[in-house]
């Protein structure tokens, strides 16, 4: 078996950091074996060595190897590459094509940025993984392939998992062994060895001489937090091998060359805002409309309280009218759920003997009678009437029930429950 070392130097790896190192040792322990791999890591870190570490030390190293960037194929189009797809399957597909895991049957896939993948296709792969079968686009029959998966993400998958964008199942399914790279600001000592491995590189290139770093500019070099990793440092590398034309670098040149130097060391900021849930949200107009009620239910308080003290019920209608306007409506649809057809029609005025009784008050004209009242003593004839009311209004309006609600004051849902309710 070969050694880190010896494998750092045939993949062109730099750093002695033992988390480093540590990686690197299990991509070694694991290539021997089909097991799936899940390499973890921020952007930037140099995942892409791993797999091909593992597929080179595999009983697969003389078979295909193929990467594929699941971010970068269009949600619509990645099952047709990653499983293929019939002809005449979708619009575009004039003939029969393979898929990746057809083409590389006996070989190792790597998919980065695995965490990207749709939720129907995170199913499809999930398939993959525990029977090699699949399904080509547009196709009923299903076909096998033996291919050793390797994948690759920056997402953090607990939260992914929690906010149902990835499987949880296809999590442990992948992740058989992980794999973390750490992330450059944490490894402090690699940073010089990198920056000058890529001036020497550049400089090569460029056939120009290689850049070197003052004291101070590779103190403020490893201090710098690095957020977009090696990646960042070989950009870096690179602009300061071309565009300087003095080759030993100041600390102030090299600064020049970093952004947000003032705040380089501080840990990232986490933004603390977060939206209102939909539950909040709907808390909120619950309670207005709770408010609302309140109010309306006050007025309507108001309202009885002056009709029963007060025999000249016309008189108090009109000076009312605004807030009889606000309860009732103009139509009485907001009460056609609750109320019968026969409580919001327009009942024959009282006699003139009808008088007001503290211990059973008498019925009130037009439409504010009482429910309870008419609950209390005509429950059944209410019912016949309403009846009759429906049987008539849809006899009239020769079976149409749209004319019938629109007569009746109802609307149409409510006459069609009423119908149904009365079996008529």
């Amino acid at each position: 078996m070969e050694s880190v070392q010896s494998i750092k130097q045939r993949f062109e790896l730099i750093g002695n950091d033992p988390k480093f190192n540590r990686a690197l040792e299990k991509a070694m322990q694991v290539a021997p074996t089909d097991i799936s791999v899940l390499v973890t890591g921020e952007s930037g870190v140099g995942k892409e060595s791993i797999p091909k570490i593992i597929h080179s030390l595999s009983h697969r190293k003389h078979a295909k190897y193929i990467a594929v960037n699941c971010g970068a194929i269009p949600e619509g189009t990645i099952d047709s590459e990653l499983f293929g797809h019939e002809k005449g399957a979708f619009t575009g597909a004039t003939q029969t094509r393979s898929g990746y895991f057809e083409v590389v049957d006996g070989g190792t896939i790597f998919l980065d940025e695995v965490g990207e993948l749709p939720l129907t296709t995170q199913v499809r792969l999930l398939r993959v993984l525990e029977n090699g079968e699949f399904l080509k686009v547009g196709s009923s029959q299903v076909q096998k392939t033996n291919v050793r998966i390797v994948a690759a993400t920056n997402v953090n998958m607990f939260e992914a998992i929690k906010k149902e964008k990835f499987r949880e199942d296809l999590y442990y399914r992948l992740s058989t062994v992980e794999i973390n790279i750490p992330p450059l600001r944490e490894r402090q000592g690699d940073i010089h060895l990198l920056f000058r491995k890529f001036a020497s590189d550049f400089g090569q290139k460029y056939k120009m001489p290689t850049i070197r770093l003052q004291e101070e500019a590779v103190a403020i070099l490893q201090r710098y937090r690095w957020p977009g990793n090696i990646r960042q440092l070989r950009n870096i590398a690179e602009q300061v091998s071309v565009l300087e034309e003095n080759r030993e670098v100041s600390a102030a040149t090299l600064g020049s060359y970093l952004p947000d130097m003032t705040g380089g060391n501080l840990p990232a900021l986490v933004n603390q805002q977060k939206k209102e849930s939909d539950f909040s949200t709907e808390r909120e107009i619950l309670y207005k409309v709770l408010f609302d009620m309140k109010s309306d239910l006050n007025d309507l308080k108001k309202l009885t309280l002056e009709l029963m003290k007060e025999n000249d019920s016309e008189k108090v209608q009109e000076e009312n009218e605004t807030l009889i306007r606000k309860i009732y409506g103009d139509k009485e649809e907001s009460y056609e759920e609750e109320q019968p057809i026969t409580e919001i029609l327009h009942l024959p005025e009282p006699t003139a003997e009808s008088t007001v009784k503290p211990q059973r008050p008498a019925p009130l004209e037009d439409r504010y009678h009482f429910a309870e009242e008419i609950q209390e003593e005509e429950t059944l004839s209410l019912q016949e009437k309403e009846i009759e009311l429906i049987k008539k209004s849809l006899e009239r309006n020769k079976g149409k029930r749209k004319a019938a609600a629109a007569e009746l004051g109802i609307s149409e849902r409510t006459l069609y429950r009423k119908i149904k309710q009365y079996d008529l």
